[in-house]
């Protein structure tokens, strides 16, 4: 399996000859396309169409949330290096040489995704699909990711979207009620003039 990683790694990744714009679009795509997750999740909740949507919101910040801590404890348990880290490949963007799987930014996309794959429109989680594989490219092409890195953001995401979905029952309603009760305290203001919904 190692060997697979290190033959895709050094298949994708860029190389000095690669094209400078094809460098720079993909610096834009690994480092910023990322915030479409907090843009989506904020502009869902002040502005969705209905009160189903803020379920989605929860139900996906909630497997966002278990995604990113397991991802984290696998980094914990199973260290892996970057590519860079052993001298292979290029690295065409600039990061710490902490642990690489599973990959922060594939595991934040894939949830993302899976979610709306799975509670809201299939169409739509497809796009974000395609983003999120675009994300994990770019991040492999610039050389701070291993492709494993990338598919085991993908395995986190289904196992956070898994424990979201089977403790729904439990944590559904009461936390929604307290996040309306907070939001509508917070947000008293912009609600009656009318700038976000109630």
């Amino acid at each position: 399996m190692e060997e697979l990683n290190r033959t895709l790694f050094l298949w994708i990744n860029a190389t000095p000859q690669s094209a400078a714009w094809s460098l720079e679009l993909a610096t834009f795509i690994a480092k910023d396309l990322i915030a479409i997750v907090p843009l989506l999740i904020v502009g869902l909740w002040f502005w969705g169409p209905h009160n189903g949507v803020r379920a989605l919101v929860l139900k996906t910040g909630i497997a966002l949330l278990c995604a990113m801590t397991i991802s984290w404890g696998v980094g914990q348990l199973f260290p892996h290096p970057r590519p860079f880290a052993i001298g292979l490949g290029h690295q065409f963007l600039t990061h710490e040489p902490n642990e690489s799987y599973p990959s922060n930014h594939g595991t934040a996309i894939f949830t993302f995704a899976l979610a709306f794959i799975f509670w809201h429109r299939v169409w739509s989680g497809l796009m974000l699909l395609a983003i999120g594989t675009t994300i994990a490219w770019s991040r492999v092409y610039l050389g701070v990711h291993w492709p494993m890195d990338m598919l085991g953001g993908l395995l986190v995401g289904v196992l956070g979207c898994l424990f979201s979905q089977m403790a729904w029952p439990w944590y559904g309603e009461p936390l929604m009620k307290l996040l309306h009760q907070i939001y509508r305290q917070l947000f008293s203001l912009p609600i009656r003039k009318g700038w976000v919904r109630n």
